[in-house]
């Protein structure tokens, strides 16, 4: 059976062949394995969000943000994703939140 990370790598071959249903289906595969797995879950966030899944989108990117409570780029990320999916004060409120893990103020 593939580890998480040999399934995140497939995935990603996906992808860049434009098979995001593909992508998606092996990132789900290794986050059932691991569900602690970040790096798959902010993938899907991604790619949810290019695929117009807004809701499942927005609650990878959540996951991540509760893996990486103190990595700024995971706010950061969430930002983006809530930006793309028409989520504006919650985009604004994600970036405020990097910029104060940023300096040191959380």
């Amino acid at each position: 059976m593939p580890t998480p990370n040999e399934l995140y790598d497939q995935a990603m071959e996906h992808r860049d062949r434009g098979d995001k249903p593909g992508a998606i289906a092996l990132l789900e595969e290794a986050i059932a394995e691991d569900p602690g797995f970040a790096i798959g879950h902010g993938m899907l966030a991604k790619l949810f969000a290019d695929v117009a899944e807004a809701d499942k989108a927005i609650a990878h990117a959540l996951r991540v943000v509760e893996l990486e409570p103190d990595d700024t780029f995971s706010y950061t990320a969430l930002s983006v994703i809530y930006q793309r999916c028409g989520r504006i004060p919650e985009a604004e409120h994600a970036k405020a939140l990097a910029w104060q893990k940023q300096h040191g103020m959380d």
